[in-house]
């Protein structure tokens, strides 16, 4: 694989993912672009402890337009996009519409110092006063938000990708968290795609991003909360136990290799909830060794399959990587993938309306077991 950062008319930056060590990337952007946005900011909600960033600039971000004008598209001669080369195998960019971003001066870099070294470490573990509850507690929204376009071909889609781009996405993500993890600010780093218009994709092209935050994320944070308060009581990996639990139940796993293991989870919340982990170990996609990432192209592929069989169209879901902080509980950690669908049927989706979305308290209308079962059904 060959790897060419360039940069774009706005000072962006663009890495090009080449399948070819011979690749020549030499196209300009030529457009006149406005302004990149320097970090947003975010609020801190002392109900939950937990930061929400405020990125009203994101309300002008592009939305489902037509296939003639996508910006994730190669450029053509008098349309210029995203992408200035005119084909292209897997790119890496930094999101014009960001929810996160680095600062964009050196004073806006001193106040980011300085609001995280005074608000980060956790305002509610250092006490919060009666006299502060009304104040308005906010940060600079500092981390990196990037693009990653999977293929060329706008109406491709990840399931229809030949094992050999999906080696080369994988080492795109791994080469990404290593980069960003080492950003100003950043303590997370978070790969994901999202696949449909059921799940509010923007753009049709085949896509992912790459969130870097500047905490650990809610859910993360609740798993490795729960992974350190198990290893005191039992002295054991939860993730690791949890794995092997699994594999020793058989009931729920849907696909197993040498290297990699798909199983619906026990406490599964979607209609289709499926997570992938390597049969060993480790915390993060930079820690995958060649094997692992040839390996995960296949069973991933066999996976999309499924879900892709499962109803006769195709599915919208969510694929995200859970891995290690970047700073703290990387011994706690164990790197998945977890891939969840809101389809129930055909005609059909879950909706998170009053339990899911006001109390967080999920309700599935299937069973794991039964989840299991209809995927290893429809399985070639």
């Amino acid at each position: 694989m060959k790897r060419t950062p360039i940069r774009l008319a706005d000072g962006r930056e663009l890495i090009y993912y080449d399948e070819r060590d011979d690749a020549v990337r030499s196209a300009v952007d030529t457009r006149d672009l406005p302004a990149r946005v320097s970090a947003p900011q975010m609020r801190y909600d002392l109900t939950v402890d937990e930061w929400v960033s405020m990125a009203g600039h994101r309300m002008g971000r592009t939305h489902l337009p037509p296939t003639g004008e996508c910006p994730l598209c190669p450029s053509r001669p008098g349309r210029p996009t995203e992408i200035p080369a005119d084909d292209y195998d897997v790119v890496v960019f930094e999101n014009r519409f960001p929810s996160f971003a680095q600062p964009t001066s050196p004073l806006a870099e001193q106040a980011t110092v300085f609001a995280y070294g005074r608000l980060l470490p956790g305002l509610l573990d250092e006490g919060v006063s009666r006299a502060t509850l009304g104040e308005q507690v906010e940060a600079p929204a500092v981390g990196r938000c990037e693009v990653v376009c999977f293929t060329s071909d706008h109406d491709s889609s990840f399931a229809a990708l030949p094992r050999t781009r999906v080696r080369t996405v994988i080492d795109a993500w791994a080469d990404r968290t290593a980069e960003i993890g080492r950003l100003p600010g950043v303590e997370q780093v978070f790969p994901f795609e999202n696949r449909g218009p059921e799940i509010g994709v923007t753009l049709h092209h085949p896509h992912g991003q790459i969130y870097g935050y500047p905490f650990v994320a809610p859910v993360l944070r609740r798993m490795l909360n729960s992974a350190s308060r198990y290893r005191d009581r039992t002295g054991g990996n939860l993730f690791a136990d949890l794995f092997a639990a699994e594999l020793a139940a058989e009931a729920r796993v849907v696909a197993h290799s040498e290297l990699w293991t798909a199983f619906v989870p026990v406490a599964a919340r979607w209609p289709v909830e499926v997570h992938l982990y390597p049969n060993r170990q480790v915390p993060d996609l930079p820690a995958l060794t060649a094997a692992e990432r040839d390996d995960f192209a296949e069973i991933y592929l066999d996976v999309l399959g499924l879900g892709e069989r499962l109803y006769g169209m195709p599915l919208p879901y969510i694929a995200a990587w859970y891995q290690a902080p970047v700073h703290v509980d990387r011994d706690l950690s164990y790197l998945h993938l977890r891939l969840s669908s809101i389809r129930r049927a055909p005609n059909k989706l879950k909706y998170l309306a009053g339990s899911e979305s006001a109390m967080g308290a999920f309700v599935n209308d299937l069973t794991p077991e039964d989840i299991a079962t209809r995927l290893r059904e429809v399985a070639r």
